[in-house]
């Protein structure tokens, strides 16, 4: 049996190894090649190209490497004609593989969306499109199960890979993540300021001046910053260092992390999902390019950005956007966190009830024998 997998983002690589790992563990002959990263390579997906390092945020941002992702789609387009797979899996990295889901359908190649485009959000006709062209949707919220299924898709709720992935956190766990971090400081900010270094320039000076300021009122706090595989280490170490005071750099390890720290200042995107499971309070901030958000703002019909405030359909987290997204306002929302155990306990509670929202564990097992069910068709 033959499978091939397109993930292009530093996210998808990681889910498409986990998912790579449970394929091969249900059938142990099938043979999987696609596009992807190092995580995939590693579970022993034949890579063909590797776009994860060329992902952006943005309209305008994307524009910029649009001829590399051109390439890139060609080759995998010319793999999906030559190897003809029994099943394409499709992961998040909606506008190049709409077009590669269309390519298989073209050639009878039926095709499972893992994290599809996000219809229920913006551009609702791409439900449509998938459901015309007969992709499956393992759909990992409820939500966007709805939004599919009205627009006519096959939908199956899988719930969300991360509970396989992330344990929730707690006191227990707490001490535990900072034992084995080594920390001894009584409070502990983590600073998550994305996984592609477009982010870490938008975001990670502005986390650092906020830091400065927190240890102002807090000088013996703990500052942690989890580096994400897809970030450039020299360029992380340039900011800390420019910064003056010490900041402890841990590669990998994100959800001990942010296990270990009583708030989390974070970009918005996954890691708000991450965190919203472990149930640490956080602080999201959001700052791209003037046209995307001015365009995201006539486009999308939601109206919040990160993942707990999304799934709870309210804000439960604080969110600051471009211009909000300022050193001593992050400071000011960070410390109330800290200060204030009772407003901390709230949102606490509140991430708690969000995450019940994304279903149970297993979802990844039930992802992989959704694809061998739908190969064998």
């Amino acid at each position: 049996m033959n499978i091939m997998i397109s993930a292009g983002e530093a996210s998808g690589d990681v889910y498409g190894a986990y998912l790579a790992e449970k394929l091969i563990q249900l059938n142990p002959g099938v043979r999987l090649s696609g596009v992807g990263g190092a995580k995939m390579k590693e579970k022993g997906v034949e890579i063909l190209k590797d776009p994860t390092t060329l992902s952006a945020i943005g309209f305008t941002e994307v524009l910029a490497n649009l001829s590399l992702h051109r390439k890139v789609f060609i080759q995998a387009a010319e793999e999906l004609d030559r190897i003809s797979p029994d099943c394409l899996v499709l992961i998040d990295f909606p506008e190049f593989n709409m077009r590669l889901a269309k390519r298989a359908a073209a050639k009878g190649i039926p095709g499972v969306y893992l994290f599809p485009p996000t219809a229920w959000a913006w551009r609702r006709g791409r439900a449509k499109a998938l459901a015309g062209i007969g992709t499956t949707i393992a759909s990992v919220f409820p939500l966007e199960a709805d939004t599919y299924r009205k627009a006519g898709a096959d939908v199956r709720f899988v719930g969300h890979p991360l509970l396989d992935l992330v344990s929730p956190g707690g006191l227990e766990e707490k001490e535990s993540a900072r034992r084995e971090l080594g920390l001894d400081a009584e409070e502990v900010i983590g600073i998550l300021p994305g996984s592609r270094d477009q982010e870490i320039k938008a975001l990670l000076p502005t986390m650092l001046q906020a830091a400065a300021l927190i240890k102002q009122a807090k000088p013996g706090a703990g500052l942690l910053l989890p580096l994400s595989h897809t970030v450039s280490i020299d360029l992380v170490r340039e900011y800390t260092r420019k910064s003056g005071f010490p900041v402890r750099i841990v590669s990998g390890a994100t959800n001990r992390c942010m296990a270990a720290s009583d708030v989390l200042m974070v970009a918005s995107g996954t890691a708000t999902m991450e965190a919203t499971i472990v149930g640490t309070p956080m602080v999201v901030l959001y700052r791209t390019s003037t046209p995307t958000y001015l365009l995201a703002k006539l486009l999308v019909e939601i109206p919040h950005i990160s993942w707990p405030n999304i799934l709870m359909g309210k804000r439960i987290v604080p969110e600051l956007l471009q211009d909000e997204a300022e050193p001593e306002a992050v400071a000011r929302l960070v410390l109330l966190m800290l200060e204030n155990p009772s407003l901390s306990s709230e949102v606490r509670m509140n991430l708690a009830e969000a995450r019940g929202k994304l279903g149970s564990p297993g979802a990844l097992m039930r992802t992989a024998e959704l694809i061998l069910e739908v190969a064998r068709i």
